[in-house]
């Protein structure tokens, strides 16, 4: 049984920490999880408008490194970049590690409502990969 998941993308700044606070947000408690990137980036200010629209706060984020978690504390390490992937391979067996291709929203080119929207498309497809990878998780009350 997982009970301890790693998000890991790039900068930690973006995808990571989205998903994080998506699983957080369907487990409560019954998981330990966290986010980290190969980089460490800054909490991007669009992570904050599209997660607000769910109730989710973003406000306690620190973004931080792959260098910074011990990866073998993790049941389970999802990569949503090829890069974290390769990166978390150099570290972990590759069992240990699951990759989704996720999208970069930060890549959108366009007005205010383009940007946001494709920031909206990476949530959903989140959630929806997370409800279907968890699906053995009861929502938390």
């Amino acid at each position: 049984m997982t009970s301890n998941v790693l998000f890991a993308c790039n900068m930690n700044s973006v995808r990571s920490p989205m998903a994080a606070a998506l699983l957080r947000l369907k487990a409560g408690n019954s998981l330990r999880v966290d986010s980290a990137g190969i980089y460490e980036g800054g909490l991007d200010p669009f992570v904050e408008i599209v997660m607000n629209e769910l109730g989710v706060a973003m406000h306690d984020h620190e973004p931080k490194t792959l260098n910074d978690v011990d990866l073998e504390s993790f049941d389970v390490v999802i990569a949503l970049t090829p890069e974290a992937a390769v990166e978390a391979r150099r570290k972990l067996p590759r069992a240990a590690i699951e990759f989704w291709d996720i999208e970069n929203p930060s890549e959108e080119r366009g007005g205010r409502d383009a940007i946001v929207a494709s920031y909206k498309r990476v949530r959903d497809t989140l959630k929806e990969k997370i409800e279907r990878r968890f699906a053995d998780i009861k929502e938390k009350s």
